[in-house]
This record gives C-alpha cells, sequence and structure tokens, in this order.
C-alpha cells in the first residue's frame, strides 16, 4: 500500500490527513520536499506515532519549493525523489501544481511514480471548482486517482457532486479537531474512514 496525499489547496489540513492514514494502514510517512519550518515529518511523527523517512530536500523558507530552493542554491532534483519501498504515505507540497523547479511541477513527479492519489479537498465554497479542476489534471496525465477526502464541516451537496461529476470515490470526510491530539485523531478517523478502502 503506497498512496500519494495531495491537496486542491495549501494549509486545508493534508497533513493531518496523511498523519491519520500512516495510523490506520499502518504505514511510514514521507514528505519528499518540505518548504518551511517546523516541519511537518515532525508533526506526523507527533500524531501517529510510526516510522517517517527524512526528506530529500529540506529548505527553510515557507514559500514555493522552488522559491526555496533558490534561496539556499539548491537545484531540486526529480532522479533523487523516488518513494521508498513497503507500505508508504506521501505527502506532497502544497497542491498538485506546486512548482519544484521553473520546469517541473509536483505534479509531473507524481506522473513519474504513477502511485495512488488521494486528493484532500476542502468542503468550504470555491471546492467544486478547484476539486474538477484538480482531477482533470491528475487524469489528464494518467495518474491513477484513489478517490477525494473531504476535511472540514460537512457539506453533502458539494461532496456528492464532486463524487458525481468527478467520477471519483468520496472517500470519506475528515472534520476539524479541536483539540488536536493522537487520541483524537484515532477517532476522527475510525469514524469517518474505512480501512478496507485503503486496502
Amino acid at each position: 500500500m503506497r498512496f500519494v496525499v495531495s491537496g486542491t489547496d495549501t494549509d486545508i489540513g493534508k497533513t493531518v490527513f496523511a498523519a491519520g492514514l500512516t495510523g490506520l494502514i499502518g504505514a511510514r510517512y514521507w514528505k519528499p520536499v518540505q518548504a518551511g519550518e517546523p516541519g511537518d515529518r515532525e508533526t506526523v511523527a507527533a500524531l501517529a506515532g510510526g516510522e517517517t523517512v527524512p526528506e530529500a530536500y529540506r529548505l527553510k523558507l515557507a514559500a514555493s519549493p522552488h522559491q526555496g530552493a533558490a534561496e539556499e542554491n539548491v537545484v531540486i532534483d526529480a532522479d533523487r525523489l523516488t518513494p521508498p519501498d513497503g507500505p508508504l504515505v506521501i505527502e506532497g507540497a502544497g497542491g498538485l501544481m506546486v512548482p519544484l523547479t521553473r520546469e517541473m511541477l509536483f505534479i509531473d513527479v507524481f506522473a513519474r511514480w504513477k502511485l495512488p492519489v488521494v486528493l484532500c479537498a476542502r468542503t468550504t465554497l470555491g471546492t467544486i471548482n478547484h476539486t474538477l479542476l484538480s482531477l482533470e489534471a491528475l487524469r489528464a496525465r494518467h495518474i491513477p486517482v484513489h478517490g477525494v477526502a473531504f476535511i472540514g464541516e460537512a457539506n453533502d451537496e458539494s461532496e456528492g457532486i464532486i463524487a458525481e461529476m468527478g467520477r471519483v470515490k468520496r472517500l470519506g470526510r475528515l472534520p476539524h479537531i479541536t483539540p488536536l491530539t493522537p487520541a483524537r485523531l484515532v477517532a476522527a478517523f475510525a469514524d469517518n474512514f474505512r480501512k478496507e478502502d485503503f486496502a
């Protein structure tokens, strides 16, 4: 079981979702390119308690990876972004179209991997457009789409029309968790997602 977790935007909660999925399926976690501190690997380790894989690139600037890399005179090489073997949850940076260099987007790397993508989407206004566009972009590059995981308050109409028009599996919805603790994340995942959907 190896999944790529990406999002329709940045700061939508995909790191928390990735932590929950890592714990649910007993996988390791890997974020190949981290831009900004503190890193998401530490967050996932604290929430899921499992093994994490060090980043291929860890950049200090909280910005698009291409910008963060340029600040440090680093060039991100796609050949260094090879997923480790075994059960794995891979988290992208921001959305699908985030540039890693001036010639390469994260979605281009996903296309090389051909691993199934779980697309995380907000439930708030605007999510239909962003999610359907993201699904089209994935399919245009022949990247397998495992399903959509929604994050936020329930919005049955938006979630339903995305699943219907996007021809995609609706995996579940992760509510905002306050306070966010490992135990509460495990409980939220158990209530809202099925392990067999990620078999």
